[in-house]
């Protein structure tokens, strides 16, 4: 094949980001899941308003989602109207490298409002700025027209785009997820007005607030509460297992924490031990803790493009001392917190007693698990051992768990051996609601899953990046997800909180005749599909063990469709844990009674 300068190409900075969107933005997606690219988008605009209240310019940002378009409004500053259109066009141009300008920057510098245009079909940006103002309009990153006049309008920006379907492909944008996005930026900015679609959006309490909308009334005290201009922590514990986080830089949500989550539980640590005068354990402490952590600071490092986890090693220091005096200050001013910690961590120390000495009594039976788990078809790179060069693999590393062999054995002719591993359940995992952590210890497969994904200890050592429920579509398969989900709500919370737990979906139908071949996610699908291709072969998949292991590569690649495990409130998911898995009771017999369809004729 010929290689000469006609091969060498040089792109514009916004050809590249078409070119190369997921370099710039992570993943495309179709906004089924919340990290999607068309949210990435919404978020790198809103972020730039953020950013004006940070500053302490504007304290109201209005936000329209009308048929994929969004429009952004905020009252800040506005771009300084000499330099609109380059701010939304030219790559590495913008003040968020003046520290003066931007103290605690939470856009990407130079480059997100860039890369909203390059992605979107249509463009459009207006700058109000001390009675003027200057609008500009783009296609596809092109600019197409600007204006500039008089204004009677208040100061700020406005940003309107629709993402570009020849990138996204067919994409949707959920309100869920967009409202969850928008709640964060509230609780992260108290006095900041948000308004989406005539709702109104606004935090008085700041972490206070997430935690109080994430475990409701579950709280065994009333929550520690710090604030300052650098750092607010919030925290209480429930009577749940595993430890829960929520930990921001900037506004950014650091799903995968970093340097200062690991310094805040230091500070914690060293905060309790030294006010009770004990030589608690870390777990002993962290065992049912629920907590939020937000932290400002200049130049932040992280460890990916997308600022999932903070790298900067120089935040530990001050972040534990001040988290460590800070939680001395709050037990000492507040007896009735420091009685509630105490009671909890006291039986926490009575629960990891009672669970080491079931761990010894299989000690014979863990050692052979960690040598070999016979169900396991482990991959070859683990997000918590992952070699420097091949970290990028072990952050794209899952583990299907799926029910059967024969669904075993076709995920795995089909799988990444790198990047991909396969545990087969035997059948109907045991269901844990209600019962104790030591159920772990005398439930072979259970525990196998728990050392599978190297979680015995905690969240921190998990081996992989997603974890999948890979079951059928039917009764039985709903069932075995509803398990596993059950399992995981109970004794590790936080695999579903850090955003770590998905279901698998898979094609129902194929659809084809000699020229054509169409997989459907379901009967309206199917049905369009029908419409579509003359004289098609319909096939229903009954089971993933159906679908050969060459089709079947397809569903599991680079187009692979997870749907992600969240929720909203532990207490109202426990709640519902205990209506639907809990010991049977009239209520919920009395529930299906009325529920159920009588399908007659």
């Amino acid at each position: 094949m010929a290689y000469d300068e006609k091969n060498i190409k040089s792109l514009s900075s916004l050809e590249h980001i078409r070119l190369r969107p997921g370099m710039y933005i992570g993943r495309l997606g179709n906004g089924s899941h919340p990290d999607d690219g068309i949210y990435i988008l919404l978020k790198e605009v809103v972020d730039n308003s953020i950013d004006e209240f940070i500053m302490k310019f504007g304290d109201r940002v209005e936000i329209t989602l009308l048929n994929d378009k969004v429009t952004v409004r905020d009252y800040g500053r506005g771009i300084p109207l000499g330099k609109v259109v380059e701010c939304v066009s030219v790559i590495n141009t913008g003040a968020k490298y003046d520290d003066e300008a931007f103290q605690f920057s939470v856009g990407l510098n130079g480059v997100g409002t860039k890369a909203v245009n390059a992605l979107s079909s249509h463009f459009y940006v207006k700058s109000f700025r001390e009675g003027k103002f200057v609008e500009a309009w783009f296609e596809k990153g092109n600019l197409k027209k600007k204006n500039s006049g008089k204004t009677d309008e208040a100061d700020g920006t406005l940003v309107e785009f629709t993402p570009d379907p020849k990138v996204f492909g067919e994409y949707h944008y959920n309100e869920d997820f967009v409202l969850d996005r928008l709640w964060n930026y509230a609780y992260l900015n108290s006095g900041l007005t948000i308004e989406y679609n005539k709702k109104i959006l606004k935090s008085r309490n700041g972490l206070l607030d997430l935690l109080s909308k994430v475990i409701g009334d579950e709280g065994l005290y009333p929550a520690l509460h710090f604030k300052n201009e650098h750092l607010e922590f919030a925290f209480t514990h429930t009577s749940g297992y595993g430890e829960n986080y929520f930990s921001y830089v900037n506004g950014q949500h650091t799903a995968d924490g970093g340097t200062h989550l690991a310094a805040f539980k230091e500070g914690v640590l060293k905060g309790i031990n030294e006010y009770f005068r004990k030589s608690w354990q870390a777990p002993e402490i962290r065992d049912g803790i629920v907590a939020a952590i937000a932290i400002k600071m200049q130049n932040p490092v992280f460890e990916s493009q997308t600022k999932n986890k903070l790298g900067s090693t120089e935040v530990r220091t001050w972040i534990v001392n001040e988290v460590k005096e800070a939680v001395m200050d709050a037990l000492m001013k507040d007896r009735a917190k420091a009685q509630g910690l105490q009671d909890k961590v006291s039986t926490n120390e009575k629960v990891h007693k009672e669970e080491q000495e079931v761990r010894n009594n299989s000690k014979e039976r863990a050692k052979k698990t960690a040598v070999h788990i016979a169900k396991l078809r482990d991959c070859k790179y683990h997000i918590n051992n992952a070699p420097a060069a091949h970290r990028k693999d072990a952050e794209n590393s899952m583990i299907f768990l799926t029910e059967g062999d024969s669904a075993a054995g076709t995920i795995s002719k089909s799988r990444n051996p790198d990047t991909q591993a396969v545990f087969a359940l035997r059948g109907k995992p045991f269901n844990v609601q209600g019962y104790k952590r030591t159920e772990l210890y005398k439930h072979e497969e259970l525990y196998n899953i728990m050392a599978a994904l190297g979680i015995e200890n905690g969240i921190d050592d998990i081996r992989y990046s997603k974890v999948v429920i890979a079951t059928d579509a039917d009764t039985d398969g709903f069932h075995i997800r509803i398990l596993l989900m059950t399992f995981f709500l109970s004794y590790f919370e936080e695999v579903v909180t850090s955003g770590r737990l998905f279901i698998l979906e898979t094609p129902l139908f194929r659809v084809r005749n000699k020229q054509t071949t169409e997989y459907c996610y379901s009967e309206a699908e199917r049905d369009e599909a029908m419409q579509r291709i003359k004289g098609a072969e319909v096939t229903r998949f009954k089971g993933l063990g159906e679908i050969s292991a060459s089709e079947f590569k397809s569903f599991i690649g680079e187009n692979i469709k997870l749907l992600p495990v969240s929720i909203n409130s532990l207490k109202e998911i426990r709640d519902k844990m205990e209506f639907y898995m809990g010991d049977n009771t009239p209520q919920r017999r009395e529930f299906i009674m009325e529920n159920l369809l009588n399908v007659t004729g």
